[in-house]
């Protein structure tokens, strides 16, 4: 574990477990999580050979709390200061939800050789906010909802959230694990109220059609039907039809916390599309 300091001096932690010299898989997490959310995915491919990277996103778990830089364009940056800090090279970006877009963004720009390949879980992009070029999205109200919450009182926002639509543990027989939410819990409240309340903005009305167009690599683009926080069809579907290299990968009725509610399904899918 280290730290890579940006151009604007914030402070990026990382982890980097695994050979040197294998390849690497990089995990971005989801709001307001922090790299703590991938520990199932890292143990799985780290058991099978390939070195893991993951990073906590400015604002959020054990990075730096800035007072500005809370947009993609800064986020994508920041990945660029790890990926050249750590030299990594042909590596698998995957990225869940809010990180989804980051490794979107990031994908699309990133210098040649540094990536093989992409994947994107239950991800938010193209762009998750209702509008006239987009009108399958979620209204602005939904999102002045999040920050209200958030403002008023982030603590019993956060528990609502993983209790009850991030994991799906509000559908009827749904198998509630305290542990998720706890976990979840923990992640967020490390992580700084500002950043978290100016993410809502990127996460939501980012478009990111133009970056999905640009991306020439392989992509995966895995989604759970049952998607109450990044609602199936105005996502996932679009996201691979815009990709020129991209395959979409549906899970029926699962939800937005898929990788930590089904990752002995998840986890052997995303091996072998590594592998691939």
């Amino acid at each position: 574990m280290g730290t890579v300091t940006t151009a604007d001096g914030t402070s990026i932690f990382y982890k980097d477990w695994g050979p040197r010299d294998a390849q690497p898989i990089v995990f971005h997490h989801g709001w307001p999580l922090s790299a703590d959310d991938w520990d199932s995915q890292m143990l799985f491919f780290l058991s099978h050979g390939y070195r893991v990277v993951a990073h906590d996103r400015r604002g959020h778990g054990r990075s730096g709390q800035p007072s500005g830089g809370h947009e993609m364009d800064t986020y994508a940056a920041d990945v660029a200061a790890v990926t050249e800090a750590l030299d990594l090279r042909g590596a698998v970006h995957i990225g869940h939800s809010t990180g989804g877009g980051e490794v979107a963004r990031y994908v699309a720009r990133a210098e040649p050789g540094r990536v093989a390949k992409a994947v994107l879980v239950s991800a938010v992009p193209p762009v998750m906010v209702k509008s006239e070029s987009n009108p399958g999205g979620l209204p602005i109200e939904v999102f002045d909802g999040f920050r209200s919450a958030l403002a008023a009182n982030r603590a019993q926002f956060y528990i609502e959230v993983a209790s009850g639509p991030f994991y799906g543990f509000n559908r009827p027989g749904a198998e509630v694990s305290q542990g998720l939410i706890d976990n979840w819990w923990r992640q967020g409240m490390r992580g700084a109220a500002n950043a978290h309340y100016e993410c809502i903005k990127a996460f939501s009305e980012t478009d990111f059609t133009e970056d999905l167009k640009r991306i020439e690599v392989p992509v995966l683009v895995a989604h759970g039907t049952d998607d109450q926080v990044v609602p199936y069809e105005d996502a996932g579907p679009l996201s691979a039809k815009l990709l020129p290299d991209g395959r979409l990968k549906s899970y029926e009725g699962y939800p937005h916390g898929m990788l930590s509610t089904h990752p002995e399904v998840i986890n052997p899918d995303l091996l072998a599309f590594v592998r691939e």
